[in-house]
C-alpha cells in the first residue's frame, strides 16, 4: 500500500470571471496575479512539493496550455503532464487522472486540487491534507475540504453537515448552490456550512468506483483504455475517445450522488481567486480601503475600490467607490464591485459584437 499520495492539479480552466486579465489563450492559473513574482500554477506546485515527492504531482490541462504549463512551472516532470484533446467538465479530466495513475498504483490515495487557489497557511493546509489521506487510506470515502466562511459569501457553492458533529472529518449533509444575500447570511449565522473548496482527497479505486455506478457516459468510455494508459498507444486512445466522455462537472457527476462523502472544515487563508472581489479581499488596502496591486496610481476620493494595471503608465482616479478597475495591454474594464457577477454575461455580448478577439 503506497503511503505517498498522487497529486492531480487541474489547470484546464479559462477564468472566464477574471477577465480581463485572464484570457482563453491565457488563463488566470498562469499569470502572476498577486504581484508575488510566481504564478498561480507555480504557487500551487510547490505547496504540494513541500511534502509530496515531485515524481508523484500530475497537471491535467488543455492540450493548448502544454506549453504555458510547463514554462509556468520549471521544476515539473513534462512526463507528469496529461493533456486533453476537448473541454468535458471537471468529471471527465478526474476520470481520465484517476485512471493514469490507478494503473501505476491501483492502492494509492489521491487529492485533487485547483491549479488557482491562495492558500496562506501552509502549515496548517499540510497537516489537514496529510490527516485527510490517513482517513481516506482506511475508509470508503469522498473527502471535500470545507473552508469556514468568514463573511456571507455569494461566490461560493456551500456544503452543509450536521450541526452536533464535532469530529474533524464530517459527514456531508447535502451541496447548496452559490446563495442570495439572505441565505448567505443564513449560513454563516447557523454554522454548520462551509465553503466547498473544490479540493478533493480519496483512494484511486474508490473515485473510480463511483465514477462506475453514478458516471457510466464518463467511465465506460475512459475504462476501455486501461491497456493504454501509461503506454505508448495512451496518446492516441486519449485523441480518439475522450471527447466521446459526458460533459459533466463532478459535483454533478459524483459529489452529489454518492452517499460516504464527507468534508473537514478548515481555515487555512484559502481563496480561490476566482473573481476580482476574492483577490480584493486577500489583497493589502491602503487607508481609504482600496487594493491597488500596480503602480503608479494616484488616487483622490477613491474607497473601496481595486485597482489593476498591466504596465506602467500612471492611472488618475477620482471619485470612485466600490469599483474594479482593471487595465491591460489592448483592454480597460471599469465596472461597480456589486455587478462582478455579471463580467461572464458581459463577455458573451462582445462576442456577439464582434469583439471576440479582445477575449
Amino acid at each position: 500500500m503506497s503511503n505517498s499520495p498522487f497529486v492531480l492539479i487541474m489547470a484546464g480552466g479559462i477564468g472566464s470571471r477574471f477577465w480581463p486579465a485572464s484570457r482563453e489563450n491565457l488563463p488566470k492559473q498562469f499569470l502572476d496575479i498577486t504581484g508575488e513574482g510566481r504564478t498561480l500554477i507555480q504557487m500551487t506546485f510547490d505547496r504540494f512539493a513541500s511534502f509530496v515527492p515531485v515524481e508523484n504531482i500530475f497537471v491535467i490541462t488543455h492540450e493548448n496550455y502544454k506549453a504555458q504549463t510547463l514554462k509556468a512551472i520549471p521544476d515539473f516532470n513534462p512526463d507528469n503532464l496529461i493533456t486533453e484533446p476537448s473541454r468535458n467538465n471537471t468529471a471527465a479530466s478526474i476520470a481520465l487522472g484517476s485512471f493514469k495513475l490507478f494503473k501505476m498504483d491501483p492502492d494509492a490515495v489521491c487529492i485533487v486540487t485547483p491549479a488557482d487557489q491562495i492558500i496562506r497557511e501552509d502549515n496548517e493546509f499540510q497537516k489537514t491534507i496529510l490527516k485527510a489521506c490517513d482517513f481516506a487510506r482506511s475508509n470508503p470515502c469522498i473527502i471535500t475540504l470545507g473552508i469556514k466562511p468568514t463573511r456571507p459569501d455569494t461566490g461560493y457553492g456551500y456544503i452543509e453537515f450536521d450541526h452536533d458533529d464535532e469530529s474533524p472529518i464530517r459527514k456531508v449533509k447535502s451541496f447548496k448552490e452559490k446563495p442570495t444575500i439572505d441565505i448567505a447570511k443564513q449560513y454563516l449565522k447557523t454554522g454548520n456550512f462551509a465553503w466547498n473548496a473544490g479540493i478533493f482527497i480519496w483512494r484511486l479505486d474508490q473515485i473510480l468506483e463511483e465514477f462506475k455506478i453514478h458516471a457510466p457516459g464518463i467511465y465506460s468510455v475512459l475504462e476501455k483504455g486501461m491497456n493504454y494508459y501509461n503506454t505508448i498507444l495512451e496518446t492516441e486512445f486519449i485523441l480518439s475517445e475522450y471527447p466521446k466522455t459526458e460533459k459533466i462537472s463532478v459535483d454533478y457527476a459524483i459529489l452529489e450522488k454518492a452517499e460516504n462523502v464527507y468534508t473537514m472544515p478548515c481555515e487555512i487563508g484559502w481563496s480561490d481567486i476566482g473573481t476580482w472581489n476574492s483577490l480584493f479581499d486577500i489583497s493589502e488596502k491602503d487607508s481609504d480601503h482600496n487594493a491597488v496591486l500596480n503602480k503608479p496610481v494616484y488616487l483622490e476620493n477613491t474607497h473601496r475600490s481595486l485597482i489593476s494595471s498591466s504596465h506602467s503608465k500612471l492611472i488618475v482616479i477620482k471619485g470612485l467607490e466600490d469599483y474594479i478597475i482593471v487595465d491591460t495591454d489592448d483592454c480597460l474594464m471599469i465596472i461597480p464591485k456589486s455587478d462582478e457577477q455579471e463580467i461572464k454575461a458581459l463577455k458573451e455580448k462582445l462576442k456577439d459584437l464582434d469583439l471576440g478577439n479582445y477575449l
